[in-house]
Order: C-alpha cells, then structure tokens, then sequence
C-alpha cells in the first residue's frame, strides 16, 4: 500500500509531521537575523561612529583604528598630515572613504571615516 503524500499548510506536499522545506526556510532566516544582529552590536565597541558605512570600509577602518592604537605610525597607513592644518591627519581607507585623526601629541584620536567627496569639498577637522 502506498503512502500519499499529504499536504501542509504552507502549500507543500510531503511526508511527515512537519514540512521540512518550510523549516529550513525558518532556520536559515533566523541564522541570517543572528548574524545580522552580531555585527549591529559590533558597532558598540568603535571608538567613533561607522554605522552608516559599507561593510568593507568599516573592517578596513578597524584594521587602521587598531593600528593606530598600537601606536603605529600612520605613514604606515599612507596617511598624511593637511596643508592647512598640520594636526589633522588623513589616511585613505578605500578609493572613496578617508579616516580623520587628530594629532595629540603622542597619540592619533580617530574622529571620523568620511567619504572622499565630503572630504574634497569641506576642510576635515576645521
């Protein structure tokens, strides 16, 4: 005797007491809300604001705001000093983004990442 398959109320056919292909659905947008919220509270530990960033100019940014903090020098980076105010430091993050420190002394104070247009219509730092 054959067994006929039954229908869910999703609309699926199968075998079973659950539609498994509705599950996986399930799990695969709860996965994807955990991942989503993980890197939201990512944000939390920055030391400035880059919420608003696409993510590869955010990594890219951490990866120079901790190398900075570790007192590396931000030549390193490429980073060079304003003509018009030599203690506003700017190092290139992509093509388009450009992270703005302030000189303290012995240390760099990242300010904020601003995208390469803001940064060639405005002065950063003034």
């Amino acid at each position: 005797m054959a067994r006929r398959k039954k229908k869910f109320p999703c609309g699926h056919r199968g075998y079973g007491q659950i539609c498994h292909r509705c599950a996986q659905q399930d799990e695969a947008r709860a996965r994807k809300q955990r991942e989503k919220q993980s890197w939201k509270e990512t944000f939390e530990r920055d030391p400035i604001d880059l919420t608003n960033l696409p993510k590869n100019v955010v990594i890219k940014a951490r990866k120079i705001i901790v190398g900075i903090q570790k007192q590396r020098d931000y030549r390193e980076f490429r980073g060079k000093r304003l003509r018009h105010d030599r203690f506003v430091i700017s190092i290139p993050v992509t093509r388009n983004y450009r992270l703005i420190c302030r000189d303290c002394g012995s240390i760099l104070v990242p300010e904020a990442v601003i995208s390469h247009e803001d940064y060639n219509v405005c002065k950063p730092g003034g």
